[in-house]
């Protein structure tokens, strides 16, 4: 099966690549057979439509995507640090020592950071209705501190 998808994939790929020259022959049965490629791709159109629904129940996305900065609450857990930017007075001090500790099992846990200063826990406080704690994910909490963005 995986075998019939990837030679299903590949087979629009095919249709665009220059023709290999045919030997001259003057049998009607081998000029037929020239545009392979062609009647390849089409039959990968044909069959699309088939296999596309085995390929639509696949994970695209991690499910707390907008939690990561595209909405109201940021997922404490996950989320980069110039997300925090939108806050005043969390960027870059608070929300550097967010993302350099952690995972956090609830938002109460940030008040444990070590090193965090009483107004800086003051500023904690002011936004924690916006922070949640989701189960870290490993391709999101590797970009936490960098996510390679310069000025």
């Amino acid at each position: 099966m995986k075998s019939i998808i990837a030679l299903l994939l590949a087979a629009p790929a095919l249709a665009f690549m220059p023709p290999t020259p045919a030997p001259q022959r003057t049998e009607v049965i081998m000029s037929a057979s020239r545009d392979w490629k062609k009647d390849l791709a089409k039959a990968a159109f044909v069959v699309m439509p088939m296999v596309a629904p085995l390929v639509a129940g696949a994970k695209i996305d991690y499910e707390g995507v907008g939690y990561l900065g595209g909405s109201e609450k940021i997922d404490v857990n996950n989320a980069n640090v110039r997300v925090y930017s939108r806050f005043p007075g969390m960027y870059p001090t608070v929300a550097g020592k967010i993302v350099s500790h952690g995972p956090y099992k609830t938002v109460a846990d940030l008040y444990s950071i070590s090193g965090l200063t009483e107004q800086e826990k003051s500023i904690l406080k002011k936004y924690e209705s916006k922070f949640i704690t989701l189960e870290p994910a490993p391709e999101y909490t590797i970009d936490r501190i960098n996510n390679g963005l310069y000025r």
